[in-house]
């Protein structure tokens, strides 16, 4: 992910509107955000790179929440406070990367210095 993440000289790039597909749709595996229905390969290679990013800027977004929400539970000030062990648990991760994310969430919250472009990996 590192490689997709913005420097602090670029601006955050925002996601293209991704719209949700009918329930019947969905259900189609060959449908994917009606890429299938587009027959020129520029608009194609367009829309389709526009997902990537979409999906890139969203993923990235969504880990660095995952820190704030690991860094939060694992505050020694909570009276109910996870260990790492068990944050790990909870969130499918291997204990290493759980205290990382929990250090990656604490810079976050603390807004600390390029925080918002550092990569817990």
């Amino acid at each position: 992910m590192a490689e997709h993440t913005p420097r602090p000289d670029q601006p955050r790039l925002r996601p293209a509107p991704l719209l949700f597909e009918p329930a019947q749709a969905a259900s189609d595996p060959e449908h994917f955000f009606d890429l299938e229905s587009i027959e020129d390969p520029r608009a194609l290679l367009e829309r389709a790179t526009e997902l990537t990013l979409a999906f890139r800027a969203a993923a990235d977004r969504a880990t660095e929440f995952q820190a704030m929400a690991a860094a939060q539970l694992a505050d020694p000030r909570r009276f109910d406070r996870l260990s790492t062990a068990d944050i790990a648990e909870r969130a499918e991760w291997t204990e290493d990367y759980a205290k990382r994310m929990v250090e990656f969430g604490r810079d976050l919250l603390r807004g600390g210095e390029g925080a918002e472009h550092a990569d817990p990996v």
